[in-house]
């Protein structure tokens, strides 16, 4: 091989090397330690007939939902999105619990981070993380929530 090719293949090797196919996105967050858990909502049930209606969510703080509870929202009747309702840019405490208003998550705290519950983005205040999302499923008139 040529000293061309040579340089090319540990160029080309080391930028292979460098991509990750895994989502390390939520274990570089210092703040959010992972979690394991999976959960069922039906849709038929009482407690989640807003659901039923794009533009519409429910806050889900039951056990096992998430690390402080989790927030779901109809996109459109079809898709869903599901996000932690803890600060991903503060220590978890008392503080980093998001309260919701309209499609806005903020911390009751006073700190200035403030969410999209639609898209996991921050509109205002500080850090570099948006809302941790968890993977979302429908089947049927039943919505498969993990992480």
């Amino acid at each position: 091989m040529t000293t061309k090719r040579i340089v090319s293949f540990i160029i080309i090797t080391l930028a292979i090397l460098s991509c990750s196919s895994s989502d390390d996105s939520t274990n570089a967050n210092p703040f959010l330690s992972p979690i394991n858990f999976s959960f069922e909502v039906n849709l038929n049930l009482p407690q989640y007939s807003s659901l039923e209606f794009s533009g519409n969510h429910i806050v889900d703080r039951a056990a096992g939902r998430g690390i402080q509870g989790v927030v779901i929202y109809n996109f459109n009747g079809d898709l869903f999105s599901v996000f932690e309702l803890s600060d991903p840019n503060i220590r978890p405490s008392e503080c980093s619990i998001l309260e919701i208003d309209g499609i806005e998550a903020s911390a009751a705290c006073g700190n200035e981070n403030v969410y999209n519950i639609v898209t996991g983005q921050r509109v205002r205040g500080d850090g570099e993380f948006p809302l941790l999302r968890y993977r979302v499923q429908r089947e049927g008139d039943v919505l498969l929530i993990s992480n």
